[in-house]
């Protein structure tokens, strides 16, 4: 018995020992069992069953999960199935006690024929992770073919001067079984004339014929019935018979001899259509008519044999009429007459054996299973991406079968058992680099020359989300005017992610943070899917200068990545805000200021000063003052400064001039359109002697104006001191933390809120109470201080610049005026109206 066959058989047997005997010798016997699994495994190389064939269904084949060291509650998850090239439904698993089963008829003889030895080839696939077994279950030959004759009945013709001795060829019988159970005997049912002769030639089959043991006599009894059985070795015996009708001829007694009962012929498969394969050569001892001989096919070959050769009845040639195939037939058995022409005939006979060789002429062939696709770009070296097998019909090094993989990319061929291979990653994947490989198997046999066969498979790389969505640029400038309708659109920002599907979905939102004490996301929004910016508000550059915020994008990946954009809007300036009247000795607009002039005075005398501030900035902040003219025509003795707001008088006053002048002033900006305002003064003309009085009444009796003005200019120092301790600390505090703390992303430029104070030379003004600017960080509101000087032209753009305010640094100091409130600036602005700016 062969290794394999004993190891399945000990197999089964030590499984029905522990069976019966659990109970009895408890785990004693137990562990004998498990050792001789064990030294049963060790022994061979995969699993191995067997099992007869036409078992019934369920019947019992062995514990596949158990001897592969699977557990039974793993098999439905990881997808356990048994794949079969041939007849895949005759095994099955029962997925709950893992024992393999017959699940339908197994005949051997229409699964194996007539070969030795018939086994099924199981793939036993388990996915995640993906694992392969190979076992071999054994089909066992049955006695369940009876033998049977190629015919019913065999006629036979004798001449009666046949001698004794002489020799009569018979068709035997065949038996589809193997082994001892196609083990034929054959027995000829008795008479005196005939009995059976057995040999066995040189392929193992016997030969059989009818030898002549008494000389026959036609007269006598001219036909024998004779009846031959066939019994084969198996358990119980099965047995088939055929009729033998031998017809006892007269005349002639000479039939045509071979030299040699067989001949053998070997002949390749491709060998071309009349080839000759042998020439026979009987002969007769008879003479004339009776020696002269022609060849033929006996009447019992084959439809085949007639289909692939010829022969001559002349010469005795026989040659290929038809392609031979080595894969299908590889020995044909001809039997051929040799007739003599006499009265009656005789024949001779003799077999030719033509073996046919093999040709490689049969292209390798490629299975693909078990797919494996996509393969996930994070898949890890060696994961299986998919099984592949392949045969070649052809023997020898004709059918041995190599594979390779081109082109040079990311995966190899792992030879796994025989013609098996599996198709493994080798190298790291890159979706955004190669999203698909287009890979080509070869299949190559040994034969000269070889032939190959290719497979193509298409694996696509499925995407991780392992790119954050990216902007163009890290950081962006708007400009937006001020005054915008609410929800206008002004940006849309944009990042790409280099990743598919919703990996690469990019959604945008807002990073949170106060602007002050108020949300940002009450200032803009942006749209989740277009990356639109919408200002929620009209803007005011009065109270927000600069806008910087941060917008988010973030793909749909699981987890999500994402990346931040920096955004700087700019809210710029337009005119919208009238210039307004300072002081209460302005008063507001439309109000009037009422002021004592002597009339001794001459030209250039400063009167009084009009004070006013624009809100806006730059050339909307720029004011200029204009004296309108009188009623009825009548010439001002007074006129105002452009830039300065000075009323000053023009010449000397006269006894002509009335004694009420009612002075309209305009105020006004150099926006676009301009705004502007108006304020009246009135002067009253008196004496010498009564203007100290009246200026003092028109004060509302306030105390002396020498002692006023040391009050202020104390306030003013005191402002001042204060403001430069400040700074200083600042300055200090500044320091330590740039020293200690890492710099931040975000910087925050200098505010602009501008201080615009009047002189000879240039108009300044302060343009607001506070001027809020928002950045990254948190920090005080801050003044600004602006100049501009009569001789520049009017430029909106730069007017807010910091080069044109460190021009006029020598009349107002900005580091001073940072952090000023408004009632410092018009301290100071009255400070510096009492004299020349230039002193």
């Amino acid at each position: 018995m062969p290794r394999q066959n004993l190891l399945m058989k000990m197999k089964q047997e030590i499984s029905d020992m522990v069976f019966t005997l659990e109970g009895r010798m408890g785990m004693r016997c137990l562990l004998l069992s498990f050792l001789l699994l064990a030294a049963w495994e060790a022994g061979s190389g995969q699993l191995h069953y067997s099992v007869p064939e036409e078992a019934k269904h369920g019947t019992f084949v062995g514990r596949i999960a158990q001897d592969l060291g699977l557990e039974l509650a793993e098999l439905v998850p990881r997808l356990f199935r048994v794949a079969s090239k041939s007849r895949a439904d005759l095994l099955e698993v029962n997925l709950q006690n893992g024992v393999l089963f017959v699940n339908s008829r197994i005949d051997r003889e229409e699964l194996c024929g007539r070969s030795a030895e018939c086994s099924i080839h199981l793939e036993v696939i388990v996915d995640r992770p993906l694992q392969v077994f190979h076992v071999e279950v054994e089909v066992k030959d049955i006695n369940d073919n009876p033998p049977v004759f190629p015919v019913t009945e065999q006629r036979l013709l004798i001449y009666e001067s046949r001698l004794p001795d002489s020799l009569f060829p018979l068709e035997g019988a065949s038996d589809a079984d193997v082994g001892s159970n196609s083990i034929l005997t054959y027995k000829l049912s008795s008479s005196e004339h005939f009995a059976l002769d057995v040999k066995t030639n040189s392929d193992d089959n016997k030969q059989i014929g009818l030898l002549l043991r008494k000389s026959l006599d036609r007269e006598e009894v001219s036909e024998h019935n004779l009846f031959l059985t066939a019994t084969d070795g198996g358990k119980p015996e099965l047995t088939g018979a055929v009729q033998l009708l031998v017809t006892v001829l007269d005349v002639n007694d000479n039939a045509p001899s071979f030299e040699q009962s067989e001949y053998e012929v070997r002949i390749f498969e491709n060998a071309d259509n009349g080839t000759t394969l042998i020439r026979l050569n009987a002969s007769d001892r008879d003479e004339g008519a009776n020696g002269a001989i022609s060849y033929s096919f006996n009447s019992l070959v084959s439809p085949t044999v007639i289909d692939r050769f010829i022969i001559d009845p002349s010469t005795g040639e026989v040659a290929i009429q038809g392609n031979l195939d080595f894969e299908q037939v590889n020995l044909y058995k001809i039997r051929i007459d040799a007739t003599d022409k006499g009265h009656p005939p005789m024949v001779g006979h003799c077999t030719v054996l033509v073996k046919v060789l093999d040709n490689n002429d049969n292209v390798p062939q490629i299975a693909l299973t078990s797919l494996s696709l996509p393969v996930r770009e994070d898949a890890q070296f060696g994961t299986v991406i998919a099984l592949i097998s392949v045969s070649d019909l052809d023997a020898g090094v004709n059918g041995h079968v190599t594979c390779s993989l081109t082109p040079h990319v990311p995966f190899k061929l792992v030879s796994t058992f025989k013609n098996y291979y599996s198709l493994v990653l080798d190298s790291a994947l890159d979706r955004e680099s190669v999203s698909a490989y287009e890979l080509v198997v070869t299949a190559r046999d040994g034969g000269s020359p070889s032939l190959w066969a290719t497979a193509s498979v298409s694996v696509e790389v499925a995407d991780v989300n392992d790119n954050a969505p990216a902007f163009a640029q890290p950081e962006y400038t708007v400009f937006v005017k001020e005054n915008n309708p609410p929800g206008c659109h002004i940006f849309t920002v944009s990042a790409r992610d280099a990743d598919a599907q919703e990996n690469a979905l990019v959604s945008y939102s807002l990073v949170e943070r106060r602007v002050g004490e108020r949300a940002l996301s009450s200032y803009v929004s942006v749209h989740a899917e277009s990356g639109k910016v919408y200002a929620l508000q009209p803007l005011d550059h009065e109270e927000l200068e600069l806008l910087q915020f941060q917008v988010s994008a973030r793909d749909a990946g699981v987890p999500p990545l994402g990346s931040n954009v920096t955004l700087q809007v700019f809210v710029l300036d337009e005119n919208d805000n009238v210039p307004a009247l300072l002081a209460s000795r302005a008063g507001g607009s439309g109000g009037a200021v009422s002021e004592l002039v002597p009339r001794s005075v001459g030209a250039g005398h400063v009167v009084t000063k009009v004070r006013a501030v624009d809100a806006d900035s730059g050339y909307n902040a720029w004011l200029s003052y204009e004296l309108q003219p009188a009623a009825g025509g009548a010439r001002s003795p007074f006129r105002v400064g452009l830039y300065t707001g000075e009323i000053s008088t023009t010449r000397a006053l006269d006894e002509a001039d009335a004694p009420l002048q009612r002075l309209l002033v305009l105020v006004k900006d150099h926006g676009e359109p301009a705004l502007s305002a108006t304020a009246t003064v009135l002067v009253s003309l008196v004496e010498s002697g009564q203007a100290p009085k009246a200026s003092s009444r028109a004060l509302a009796g306030a105390a002396d104006p020498k002692a006023a003005l040391v009050d202020v200019n104390v306030y003013l120092i005191v402002a001042i001191c204060a403001v430069s301790s400040l700074l200083v600390l600042t300055l200090l505090l500044y320091t330590a933390l740039r020293c200690s703390a890492p710099p931040t992303e975000v910087a925050c430029g200098p505010g602009k809120a501008t201080l615009v104070c009047s002189s000879a030379v240039g108009s300044w003004s302060y343009s607001q109470q506070r001027r809020q600017r928002v950045c990254s960080g948190e920090g005080p509101p801050k003044t600004d201080l602006m100049a501009f000087s009569p001789s520049l032209q009017p430029n909106p753009v730069v007017a807010g610049l910091s080069e044109q305010q460190d021009s006029n640094e020598d009349h107002c100091d900005r580091e001073i005026l940072d952090d000023l409130k408004l009632e410092w600036c018009i301290v100071l602005h009255l400070k510096v109206a009492q004299g020349p700016l230039e002193d």
